[in-house]
């Protein structure tokens, strides 16, 4: 592939503005995201500790579930870009109280889960707004490419956050992370603002508010069956092997690294996964067999998991860690790319708000699930276990859904 082409998304002003945009908030929403497992894991006894890192997960799910179908009919049915700068503002101002709370002396966790839990209901209406909104920035042949580069944004945000929190954390304390965070949102509203001439949703075509819309959302992903098995794959396997709630646990307690190797160790997946998308970005359009690869990939992600688990080294777990962020981004950016070209525009915010469920709602209930189990047979086991369990459902779907395994996707 040119080098040039490589980036050609990029030559987009609007894509251009979102990305470089996107790039410094979502930094600051990682820092947030890391600093939150910290605070909670101060402010709780050793005993509870393992079940409060798991509530962060369910607080943060809840209105993922209430609000997925509506977000994506309210993306589908407003202006996109306007309704982002309404919920990144909400979130910027969200991350302000949780910065003066603590500055003041927050020494309760229940304020901690109430804002994380407001944040993630105003996510849960960016995110389709946001993955609806991209589309419509770049040509179709661009498409593939601007998936692509957005990943890579994500895991270069996603290495940054973590590990400049834990810098920060260790020399500042954590309020300053939430502090950061606030201000980083203004660079993606700026971005936003200075946006020209972007078309309308399904090409001037307005859906409805209503239960009709939402229905209509979800009888299009359940009949798509390349789709709705890539959810149910990224759901189960999320699911199983999410740990990232118990790194506190590991740093300190098994690893003995604090707050500078927690900082590492919750930045290793996106080292993984910015390394691997940088493969990606030339590799997605030669990748013959994307499902079987895909299968792979996530099979790869839980028998890291395993492994790490099982880690009492600071490096083996650290590399452990990389390549979960490395295997789940080859599947990422490879179900990103369908989902996105076999969804017609206007139903573009629902499948979105759907598929929210599945790849935020995994995760999320993963964190509790591993709390839980973590709190009644130690982390390592709770880690271990959900490895397994990632593997034994990828076997599961790909018996259960034949075509995955030789599934092409679509060329650009």
């Amino acid at each position: 592939m040119n080098p040039a082409a490589r980036f050609v998304a990029l030559r987009h002003r609007n894509f251009r503005l979102l990305w470089w945009g996107q790039l410094i908030s979502f930094s600051g929403s990682m820092m947030q995201t890391a600093a939150i497992l910290w605070h909670v894991s101060l402010l709780v006894p050793a005993s509870r500790k393992g079940l409060a890192l798991g509530m962060v997960g369910l607080v943060r799910v809840v209105p993922i579930i209430v609000f997925s179908l509506i977000s994506g009919v309210v993306a589908d049915a407003l202006d996109r870009r306007r309704l982002m700068l309404a919920t990144q503002t909400s979130m910027a101002v969200l991350a302000g109280i949780l910065a003066l709370l603590t500055f003041r002396g927050l020494g309760l966790v229940w304020p901690i889960y109430l804002l994380a839990a407001l944040g993630s209901a105003a996510g849960s209406f960016d995110g389709p707004a946001r993955q609806a909104l991209i589309p419509n920035l770049v040509p179709r042949e661009h498409l593939p490419n601007a998936i692509s580069l957005n990943t890579i944004m994500l895991q270069i945000a996603s290495v940054l956050g973590p590990s400049v929190a834990g810098v920060v954390i260790a020399s500042l304390g954590v309020g300053w992370v939430y502090a950061i965070n606030a201000l980083s949102f203004v660079f993606v509203i700026a971005a936003l603002l200075r946006m020209r001439d972007i078309p309308r949703a399904g090409g001037g075509a307005k859906s409805d508010i209503s239960l009709k819309a939402a229905w209509e959302g979800l009888r299009f992903v359940f009949s798509s069956p390349m789709i709705r098995s890539t959810m149910l794959l990224d759901f189960f396997a999320t699911f199983f092997s999410s740990a990232t709630a118990l790194l506190p646990i590991f740093a300190q307690d098994i690893l003995r690294v604090g707050a500078w190797g927690y900082g590492w160790l919750y930045a290793a997946p996106s080292i993984g996964a910015l390394l691997a998308s940088g493969i990606m970005v030339p590799a997605v359009d030669w990748i013959e067999r994307r499902g079987i690869v895909l299968l792979w990939a996530v099979a790869g992600y839980g028998l890291a998991t395993v492994v790490f688990g099982w880690s009492r080294q600071f490096w083996l777990t650290f590399i452990c860690l990389a390549l979960t962020g490395a295997t789940d981004t080859v599947s990422m950016v490879l179900r990103n790319i369908i989902r996105q070209l076999e969804t017609p525009d206007h139903l573009r915010g629902r499948m979105t708000g759907v598929n929210m469920v599945f790849f935020m709602g995994g995760p999320q209930l993963g964190e509790l699930e591993a709390g839980v189990v973590a709190n009644w047979l130690g982390a390592p086991f709770s880690v271990v276990s959900g490895g397994i369990g990632c593997l034994i459902a990828t076997a599961w779907i790909a018996a259960k859904t034949p075509a995955l395994i030789g599934w092409h996707g679509v060329r650009s």
